[in-house]
């Protein structure tokens, strides 16, 4: 019982953080529409071409946005000690960074669910097409979190050259908006790419905390 007040007690944390930095998230919303609206002031009036460009286009930004909060995924608490105090509290640094990596996806990820539609309207995207998006967004984003995490956490051990994580964000979310983009090209296969971006999906999130927690011990100690 006291494990899970102090589960609690995180997600509680969390969530007062991300009400003090909502600019950040608004920020990166921001930042997302007005890539759309390039894009879309770019190709012109081509109804045909933004609706079969859309979907690739709206994924790529929606990692580039994603990306964009990865510095403040740690870094702070690492910063602070905040990362110690709840080690020292009986929580372990792979369950730390399993936390973090569900706070993101909840606090920073699924806002950008609301955003979907009203993109998807700029791209005159098919309604069966913005129902995939969703479907594969919620799958997609907790991959980003998890790469996210592994990102931040090797940025600890470097902190004179921070694109280093965001480069492997980039090159292992090739696959992700390969599956993503795919689910609508091949209907026939639709569950089995599903099923496949699923697989993915659990495949970091176990791998990720363990990875995260072996970072940060040396970031630690390095310190």
């Amino acid at each position: 019982m006291l494990f899970v007040k102090k589960i609690f007690l995180f997600f509680k944390r969390e969530s007062k953080l991300f009400h003090n930095n909502i600019v950040d998230l608004l920020s990166n919303i921001i930042f997302f529409f007005l890539s759309i609206f390039v894009f879309v002031f770019a190709l012109g009036t081509d109804e045909q071409l933004l609706r079969s460009i859309g979907l690739g286009i709206i994924w790529s930004l929606l990692l580039f946005s994603s990306t964009l909060s990865l510095r403040k995924f740690y870094e702070d608490d690492f910063n602070n000690g905040v990362l110690i105090i709840f080690h020292m509290s009986g929580i372990s640094y792979e369950f730390i960074a399993f936390l973090k990596i569900i706070s993101h996806f909840l606090f920073v990820q699924m806002p950008f669910l609301i955003s979907l539609p009203i993109a998807s309207i700029f791209f005159n995207l098919p309604i069966i097409e913005v129902y995939n998006l969703i479907l594969t967004f919620i799958i997609g984003s907790l991959i980003l979190s998890c790469l996210g995490s592994i990102s931040a956490s090797m940025n600890l051990l470097n902190k004179t050259n921070f694109s280093i994580g965001s480069i492997l964000v980039l090159l292992f979310s090739i696959p992700l908006i390969i599956f993503s983009v795919g689910i609508n090209e091949y209907e026939n296969n639709f569950y089995s790419l599903f099923n496949l971006l699923l697989g993915i999906a659990l495949i970091f999130l176990g791998i990720s905390p363990w990875s995260s927690g072996a970072f940060i011990k040396l970031a630690l100690k390095n310190k």
